[in-house]
């Protein structure tokens, strides 16, 4: 009896390499017809919202996304890995073929309850949007989280300060320079965030050099310094309506390029209705500004560089299992004529653009 007993104590306390790991992902596709405007690609292009991502006509590809992580003990790892279009465009800043494929790739220790350090390259903390399609309620993205950052490398350290109220400090490669720093210059980052059962707050900030010092390395003048301020905040109202809201501010000194600092701000509202178990809708309004340039997302600048953009983009979410289908319309309405109209040898452009997109988001 003794014998058997330490055995099956024994067999109790033996664990498998696959205890800590999981894997996650999502593989989307969609459909994407313009309304008001030219349905074509044309020696002057295609028109589309000046927004990242789903900009593709008709049948077009998103991405397949796999999120392998692990952790033993206090300490873990994070491979997130993205193939297909979608992941292509969020990780232009990638320089090599082998880092072309990674969106988050970073360690992390646990070294207290409320301390965490993370060591590598992770997605933004700034906006309310994210890469995954599977994580946005809406399929498009919106005009501040096309051009504000997508991911940093870097040192963090988060600070849980009690049970609502939290805290980031950061160093980082300048925005979007994920696998290497080549201007030799750093950002730093911080978040101060309030959050309760119902929703949560949070102010972000990142401030530094993005193209370092160009003069020193013979690659002519470069910017100064950005600073960027945003505001993310989101709190259910009732058990069926949920509201959002992010708003951001961005500028960068013009450095040794002269003139005046340039960037962009911006507000959205995110309204969700769930209208049952399987059904909701969600209706983004964005206004967006860009001024003396600004980061070129509007395309189309009046004599002072300024334009600005008003997009309402209505979503639906309906669920079937782990897949849900997003039929979506967007009207896009700009300060300049930016969006192509028509084309017969000549092209001519109107201010606005409006499109349907029908997505399928399948999520493990």
């Amino acid at each position: 009896m003794l014998c058997l007993g330490l055995s099956a104590f024994a067999q109790e306390e033996e664990t498998s390499w696959t205890d800590g790991f999981s894997l996650s992902g999502s593989i989307d596709a969609y459909f994407r017809q313009n309304i008001t405007t030219l349905n074509k690609v044309t020696d002057e292009g295609y028109p589309a919202p000046g927004s990242s991502f789903a900009n593709q006509p008709g049948f077009a590809l998103g991405m397949a996304n796999a999120v392998l992580s692990y952790e033993k003990g206090s300490v873990g790892a994070v491979a997130d890995l993205v193939y297909g279009p979608r992941g292509t465009d969020a990780v232009f800043g990638s320089t090599t073929a082998s880092s072309s494929i990674v969106n988050q790739l970073y360690v992390y220790w646990n070294v207290s309850e409320s301390v965490t350090l993370t060591f590598g390259n992770w997605n933004t903390f700034l906006g309310y949007e994210v890469i995954s399609p599977a994580a946005n309620f809406n399929y498009s993205t919106s005009y501040m989280f096309s051009y504000g950052p997508f991911s940093h490398s870097g040192l963090k350290a988060d600070f849980a300060l009690d049970d609502n109220w939290s805290a980031m400090l950061a160093v980082m490669n300048p925005t979007d320079w994920t696998d290497f720093n080549p201007a030799g210059s750093y950002t730093f980052g911080g978040q101060l965030g309030y959050s309760t059962d119902s929703g949560s707050t949070f102010l972000n900030l990142i401030y530094g050099d993005q193209d370092g010092d160009y003069t020193d390395q013979g690659l002519g003048e470069g910017a100064g310094s950005t600073f960027q301020v945003d505001l993310t905040t989101g709190y259910d109202l009732s058990d069926s309506f949920y509201l959002g809201l992010n708003a951001t501010y961005n500028t960068t000194d013009a450095g040794d390029m002269g003139g005046d600092d340039y960037g962009f701000y911006g507000v959205a509202l995110y309204a969700q209705a769930a209208l049952s178990d399987s059904f909701s809708l969600g209706l983004r309004p964005e206004y967006f500004s860009e001024f003396a340039g600004g980061a070129g997302a509007i395309g189309g600048y009046d004599a002072a560089g300024d334009a600005n953009v008003f997009a309402v983009t209505l979503s639906g979410n309906a669920k079937v299992g782990p897949l849900t289908f997003i039929p979506e319309f967007r009207l896009d309405s700009a300060s300049e004529d930016v969006f192509l109209d028509s084309y017969d040898g000549t092209p001519t452009y109107t201010g606005s653009l409006g499109s349907f997109l029908l997505a399928a988001v399948y999520s493990f």
